[in-house]
């Protein structure tokens, strides 16, 4: 079949196949098909791209809270650990915007209606996932009592946490970064969906220093995985022999430190990057995963 008379896939549908795709890609400290971590595998991604996607085959009949909530309760029943909670917390905003819409003005319409019921829900989906390094915080405390207004909420922690600034600031490195990144790379620099991925996910990790890393441990660390990454881009372009063994080294030094180097905020972002390009047809199936040489 011709990939332009492809059928538009279901919101359900580009979350699931944007959660495998994003797990399939090799990205440097991550879960991939090559690599496990000791409590999370490729296998726990791909069960969860399965769990979520009946909730999200109903975004616009759900609210934004009963959509996250759902999934995360999907996905703790079938993987029993915290895989997804940071795509699902980007996909639902861009789910639920009606396809006839753009998701750069959607997603902001989506957003000024939530309600104290939504904030209510997605606390308690949080929860139930039980990240990792959340610690502490003097306002919307997530061991607290969930807050009356989840924008504000959001608005307060947009300054550590990336996943909550696409909320405080309609999805700006989604839709203006990660989105014509991965535009580039696949139609422009004609690399297979999942090189497109990584190198994408290398110039994220280059622009923004990854929030999970600087929750888990801090600043300082972030910085500099984000100076490494730039290392990467400044070495070469995909294919080129520097480039991968750039990659691979900077994929090695990640890996040293158990899971405390993990850029997992990143591919969340990349992941929901990923679903736009699914949503609006810039990535259509049927598509090259990998160069036929790998």
């Amino acid at each position: 079949m011709d990939p332009s008379e492809a059928p538009d896939l279901t919101p359900g549908q580009c979350v699931a196949l944007a959660s495998i795709i994003e797990a399939t890609a090799p990205k440097p400290g991550n879960v991939h098909r090559g690599a496990d971590f000791a409590d999370l595998s490729y296998p726990d991604f791909m069960v969860s791209a399965v769990a979520i996607q009946p909730s999200f085959d109903r975004a616009l009949t759900l609210s934004l809270g009963q959509l996250v909530r759902s999934s995360m309760a999907a996905t703790q029943r079938l993987v029993g650990t915290n895989s997804n909670l940071g795509m699902v917390l980007l996909f639902a905003p861009l789910a639920k915007v009606p396809r006839e819409q753009p998701l750069t003005t959607g997603v902001q319409t989506v957003l000024a209606a939530l309600t104290a019921d939504d904030a209510r829900d997605v606390y308690a989906a949080i929860r139930l996932a039980q990240p990792g390094g959340l610690g502490r915080v003097e306002k919307a405390d997530l061991h607290e009592t969930s807050p009356q207004c989840l924008l504000a909420a959001m608005r307060l922690a947009a300054g550590r946490d990336l996943v909550a600034r696409q909320y405080a600031e309609g999805f700006p490195n989604v839709l203006t970064q990660v989105v014509p990144w991965l535009t580039f790379a696949i139609h422009e620099q004609q690399l297979s969906v999942c090189d497109a991925v990584v190198h994408t996910f290398l110039q994220m990790l280059s622009a923004e220093p990854d929030s999970l890393i600087a929750r888990k441990r801090d600043i300082e660390l972030a910085c500099q995985v984000s100076a490494r990454a730039a290392g990467v881009l400044a070495s070469g372009q995909p294919g080129d022999a520097r480039y991968g063994e750039t990659l691979a080294d900077f994929d090695f030094w990640l890996r040293c430190d158990h899971h405390h180097r993990n850029p997992g905020t990143t591919a969340d972002l990349v992941a929901a990057g990923l679903f736009a390009c699914l949503r609006d047809g810039i990535i259509k199936p049927p598509f090259r995963l990998a160069n036929h040489s790998q």
